[in-house]
C-alpha cells in the first residue's frame, strides 16, 4: 500500500529563506544557458534549417511547429500580463460571514469522507451560520458507515443516502435543494480543507456581480509516489497561474468540483438545464463542475478564483487511473468548449473580447500541435537527431514554466514539474484525440 499523508498538517512546508529562493532561480536560468549553450555548440537545429532553406519536406515539420510556439509565446505572454495584476479577494470576517451550506457528496470514498467532513467542521466559520450537508450516492463498500460516525460526533450534519448510485451530478443537485443559506460550496468527498478556507471563499461574494468563486486545489497525497508528486506542480500552476489569469478578467471557466461556491440564488435559477443537461442526445453524467460554471457565466454573472481558500485532495497514483481522470477531464473540455463559444458573447466586452483571444488560440494550437507531432514521427525516422532536439526544446520550455511554480512555492518540487513535461509528452498525448472521438460516452471512469 502507498503511504499516504494522513493530516494537512502533516503536508510539507516549501522553504522560505531568500538563499533557496536565489539557488533555485539561478539554477533555473543556469539549466536554459547550459541548453542553450549545447544546442548551438553542437549545431543540433543547424541541419534541420538547411533542409528546409534547400526546400525539402522537412519544412513541412518547421511551418507546424514554428507556428504552434508563436501562438504559445504570445499566449504566454498574454496571460502573464493578466497573472501580474492577479490580487486574491479579502476573506470574510467571522461577524459578518454569510449563511453557508457546504455539500459533501460521496460514492465508495471510505474513511477519507469523514476526514473531508471533519474539516469542514473545524473550519474558521461560525457554527451557527454554517449548514454541513453529506450526500452517499448509493456507495457499496463502508463509507456510509463513516458518515454515520461522524454524524454521531457532530450533531445538525445533515446526512443522505441514495439506495442506488445516481451520479454526482444528482447528489449535488439533492446538496442544493436542501441548502438553507445565501451561498453553497462543493467539495469532493476524497478532499480535506484547511482552516481558514470556508471564510476565504466567501469572501468574494461582497461583489453582486460575482456568481461562482473556485477554490485552490492542491495534492492530499503528494508524498505517496512519482505521479501525485508531478501532479503538485501541474495543480500549482494551473490555478495560480491560469485560474489567476481568468480571474482578472471575471472569467475562470471551470470551478472545480474539488472545492468551489455559487451563489444559491443562481443556482436555483440554473439547476433544472444543468441537472437535465445532454449532449448530442445523451445525458451528461461527468464534468459537473464545467457545466455548472458555464450555467452561471450564461447568465451574465463573473466567476473568479480565491487563491487563499485551499482544499488538498487525492489524485491518482497510478497510470491507468489517472489517464481515467484525464479522459474525463478532455470529454467536458470539449463538449463546455462548444457550450462557451455560444455563452461569450453574452459576456462584458472587454472579457468577451479577452476570453475569445484565449480560447481561440488555446483551442487552435490543437490541430497545429499534432499536426506537428505526426510530422514530426516520421522525420524521426529518416533523421533520429529529431528526437534529441525535441528533448531538449521541452526541457528548456518546462524548466522556464517553473518560475512560475516557484512564485507560489518556494520548493525543490519544481523538478518534478520538468519530468511530468517528458512524462506526459511520451504517454499522455494520445488521451485528447480519444477524448474527442469519444466525447459521447458516459462512463464516469472515477473507479
Amino acid at each position: 500500500m502507498n503511504r499516504a499523508v494522513s493530516s494537512v498538517a502533516e503536508l510539507p512546508i516549501a522553504p522560505r529563506q531568500d538563499l533557496w529562493d536565489w539557488v533555485i532561480v539561478c539554477s533555473i536560468f543556469l539549466g536554459i544557458g547550459t541548453l542553450a549553450y549545447v544546442s548551438l555548440r553542437t549545431q543540433l537545429f543547424d541541419h534541420w534549417v538547411e533542409l528546409a532553406r534547400q526546400g525539402q519536406w522537412s519544412s513541412l515539420l518547421l511551418r507546424p511547429t514554428i507556428l504552434w510556439v508563436s501562438m504559445g509565446t504570445l499566449l504566454l505572454i498574454f496571460r502573464t500580463s493578466l497573472w501580474l495584476k492577479y490580487r486574491p479577494f479579502p476573506s470574510a470576517n467571522a461577524a459578518d460571514a454569510p449563511l453557508l451550506t457546504v455539500v459533501i457528496p460521496a460514492y465508495n470514498e471510505g474513511r477519507m469522507v469523514e476526514k473531508s467532513i471533519d474539516s469542514v467542521i473545524r473550519a474558521d466559520y461560525p457554527r451557527h451560520r454554517l449548514q454541513v450537508i453529506v450526500i452517499d450516492d448509493g456507495s457499496r463498500d463502508d463509507t456510509w458507515t463513516y458518515i454515520e460516525r461522524a454524524g454521531r460526533r457532530h450533531p445538525g450534519l445533515v446526512t443522505v443516502r441514495f439506495d442506488r448510485n445516481r451520479g454526482k451530478r444528482a447528489a449535488l443537485a439533492e446538496g442544493f435543494r436542501r441548502a438553507l443559506s445565501d451561498v453553497i460550496v462543493t467539495i469532493d468527498s476524497d478532499s480535506v480543507i484547511e482552516r481558514g478556507t470556508l471564510l476565504a471563499i466567501v469572501g468574494p461574494f461582497r461583489d453582486p456581480r460575482i456568481g461562482a468563486v473556485a477554490g485552490k486545489v492542491a495534492v492530499y497525497n503528494r508524498l505517496s509516489g512519482l505521479l501525485p508528486r508531478m501532479l503538485h506542480v501541474r495543480f500549482t500552476l494551473s490555478f495560480d497561474f491560469l485560474r489567476s489569469a481568468q480571474s482578472t478578467y471575471g472569467t475562470v471557466y471551470c470551478c472545480p468540483g474539488a472545492l468551489a461556491a455559487y451563489r444559491t440564488a443562481v443556482v436555483r435559477k440554473v439547476m433544472e438545464r444543468w441537472e437535465n443537461q445532454r449532449f448530442l442526445g445523451i445525458p451528461c453524467t461527468f464534468g459537473e463542475d464545467r457545466a455548472l460554471t458555464n450555467c452561471i457565466l450564461a447568465e451574465g454573472y463573473d466567476t473568479v478564483y480565491q487563491k487563499t481558500a485551499v482544499v488538498h485532495t487525492v489524485v491518482p497514483e497510478t497510470y491507468v487511473k489517472l489517464c481515467k481522470m484525464y479522459l474525463r477531464w478532455d470529454r467536458s473540455y470539449v463538449r463546455e468548449e462548444m457550450r462557451f463559444a455560444r455563452i461569450v458573447w453574452k459576456r462584458p466586452l472587454l472579457s468577451r473580447l479577452i476570453a475569445i483571444f484565449d480560447t481561440t488560440i488555446t483551442n487552435f494550437r490543437f490541430p497545429v500541435a499534432y499536426t506537428a507531432l505526426a510530422l514530426f514521427v516520421v522525420y524521426c525516422i529518416q533523421d533520429p537527431m529529431t528526437l534529441l532536439r525535441m528533448l531538449i526544446g521541452i526541457g528548456a520550455v518546462s524548466t522556464f514554466y517553473m518560475l512560475y511554480y516557484l512564485k507560489s512555492e518556494r520548493s525543490w518540487d519544481f523538478v518534478y514539474g520538468v519530468a511530468y513535461s517528458y512524462f506526459s509528452f511520451f504517454t499522455l498525448l494520445w488521451i485528447f484525440p480519444y477524448a474527442v472521438l469519444t466525447v459521447r460516452a458516459r462512463s464516469w471512469l472515477t473507479r
